[in-house]
């Protein structure tokens, strides 16, 4: 008897493509191949989407069995089935099964807020252009970004990250490229920067806000994030106008930080998935402590504000959590946790977070700054942490339907 190939059929072997489209109906797929029962036929491949009510049924099978009919008797039945059902039918003969894809496979995530048709032109296009084949798109969420993805085959991932890389800053789009894989679903490590990333304010500023230095420090911060000035350095310059506060403003600020929109989602989901969360921050202990608390945190560092009798000293004690130190603590987490580099995740804003970014297995420019931005694997421009969730290829349905279950 002769081996079947890789693909599952032998090439030579004639197979029957039935397309089926029209308005969707329950039922109208049990009909269809209620129909082709009739004939023996086994399936091949299917594939089917509903889009706005109207359906897109694609099933490939095999010829019909000796003794059931002919392919002429077939069509006839599938054509007359259709019309009773309301629906269109195509039917194309063929040899054997589907190509494999092609080898560097790649999920590219695309967001847009919103999505426009000039936009996924260009993507598209420039996919083709880096050698790719595009084998399937589909949606990931409407809202609050639409997000899809498309699976690519035929080029490396990193050359397609790069290619992609000119096209989302020339049309100012957020895309992201991952090879596919087993281990795109495993457990990961997401290790966050707090400030303007984690939550929507630079606490540093709302001490300063506190001690009526708000603007000297805002402008000193502003130029730390862009790389203009060296984190350390700056630090302390900002820490230091706060010498003298009283320590209970640490309660008043903690109380005025607020979470980035989706924050709470993104932390949830990642946990049900079985991930582990942590945070990396330039900012300080007497925060970030309470963050972990209150949102189930499995790692935290940052850097802690010195108190002596009651009053912030203008000092920070122990090691300064700047850009270097961020990318060591990722390292550490990811150690701790015994989760392999190539699966952390690392989201951050600001010049001091570009390491940690590009040691991650993926970096994600959160907001950012243009020169992070630039050095980052990805980027998210939009002001919801949870979309997030989809470059790592999770759908708004699967967390809605996972917060409905509690």
């Amino acid at each position: 008897m002769a081996e079947e190939s890789a693909e599952g059929v032998l090439p030579g072997v004639p197979t029957l493509l039935v397309k089926v489209f029209g308005r969707d109906r329950p039922g109208l797929t049990a009909s269809l191949f209620e129909t082709l029962a009739a004939y023996a036929v086994d399936v091949i491949d299917l594939e089917q989407v509903v889009t706005r009510g109207r359906i897109t049924l694609c099933a490939l099978v095999t010829m019909p069995a000796p003794g059931t009919g002919t392919e002429g008797e077939l069509r006839a039945t599938v054509h007359s089935w259709a019309e009773s059902a309301g629906v269109q039918a195509e039917i194309i003969s063929g040899l054997g099964d589907n190509p494999a894809r092609g080898a560097g496979r790649s999920h590219v995530t695309v967001l847009g807020h919103p999505l426009s048709a000039e936009v996924t032109a260009a993507i598209a296009a420039r996919i083709t252009l880096a050698g790719g084949n595009i084998d399937r798109i589909y949606r990931l969420a409407k809202y609050p970004v639409t997000a899809v993805e498309f699976d690519v085959s035929g080029v490396a991932t990193e050359a397609l990250r790069t290619a992609l890389a000119t096209e989302a800053a020339a049309r100012a789009v957020d895309v992201a490229v991952v090879a596919s894989g087993l281990q795109r679903r495993a457990p990961r490590l997401v290790v966050m920067d707090v400030d303007s990333t984690l939550i929507q304010d630079e606490v540093i500023e709302l001490f300063a806000a506190h001690a009526g230095c708000e603007r000297e420090v805002a402008e000193v911060t502003a130029a730390a994030m862009r790389g203009e000035l060296d984190f350390e350095e700056s630090l302390h310059a900002r820490v230091a106008l706060l010498a003298g506060l009283d320590a209970s403003v640490v309660d008043k600020v903690r109380d005025e930080v607020r979470l980035t929109p989706g924050a709470r989602t993104l932390i949830r989901t990642l946990k049900r998935l079985g991930c582990q969360v942590g945070v990396v921050s330039g900012g300080f202990t007497q925060v970030t402590d309470v963050l972990r608390e209150r949102l189930g945190l499995d790692f935290a560092a940052a850097n802690t504000l010195e108190v002596a009798e009651g009053r912030l000293t203008g000092r920070v004690v122990g090691e300064i959590v700047d850009r270097a130190a961020k990318a060591r603590l990722l390292r550490s987490f990811a150690h701790e946790a015994g989760v392999p580099l190539t699966r952390t995740v690392a989201i951050g804003d600001g010049a001091n977070d570009l390491d940690m970014l590009n040691a991650a297995g993926l970096g994600v420019a959160f907001n950012a700054k243009p020169l992070v931005r630039e050095a980052a694997h990805t980027a998210v421009s939009v002001p919801f942490l949870d979309t997030v969730l989809y470059l790592l290829g999770i759908t708004r349905e699967e967390v809605e339907a996972a917060d409905a279950q509690g």
